[in-house]
């Protein structure tokens, strides 16, 4: 039920910052925001990198905001944006992973710290384990699980075929559990 409330939240503020109303428009930015930046990190891998990046796709989200045919649509859009602007960005370039800054984990999932000790312990493990994912891998799996987009709206925002979303998924599935019970066998 939140979720529900949420996205209607996100159509309102959208469906009014279209037409112009500044206070909606500020409060959109503010909830997205977040969500646009850790996208961005889980792409590029690099804290700063994402951060440009997501303040250029507010440039192209505010400019092209009037033209969204339906509000519904905004979540996906506006990763698609992100999504391209980081691929652009990453094009031509090789990053190495060990420059990495941790996200903190209240940054990662709204919500967490609420959670069991023991949940919030096995959360913190599979959170590893996705950062060893590939980014494409990465980036489908958090979009799925973690803000809550259908596999249509993911392959909007990725901009890549729904059957490509689901692989990603199923592969990123296997690696972790693999991962998972690779662990838990080590333990016992």
């Amino acid at each position: 039920m939140q979720r529900d409330s949420e996205r209607i939240l996100d159509e309102y503020l959208a469906a009014a910052a279209r037409t112009g109303d500044r206070p909606a428009w500020e409060r959109l930015v503010a909830r997205w925001q977040p969500r646009l930046l850790r996208h961005a990190w889980r792409l590029t891998g690099h804290p700063d990198l994402a951060r440009d990046m997501v303040q250029e796709a507010w440039v192209e989200i505010l400019r092209g905001l009037r033209r969204l045919d339906d509000v519904a649509a905004f979540p996906a859009w506006a990763f698609r944006i992100v999504t391209r602007r980081c691929a652009r960005a990453l094009r031509g370039r090789h990053f190495e992973r060990t420059h990495l800054v941790e996200i903190e984990p209240e940054a990662v999932v709204p919500g967490e710290q609420d959670a069991a000790g023991e949940r919030a312990s096995e959360l913190a493990i599979v959170r590893a384990e996705m950062q060893a994912l590939p980014a494409p891998q990465r980036a489908a799996l958090s979009l799925f699980y973690l803000e809550d987009l259908s596999v249509a709206e993911i392959a909007v925002a990725l901009d890549v075929p729904p059957g490509t979303v689901k692989t990603r998924l199923m592969h990123a599935r296997r690696k972790i559990r693999a991962r998972l019970e690779g662990s838990t066998d080590e333990q016992d």
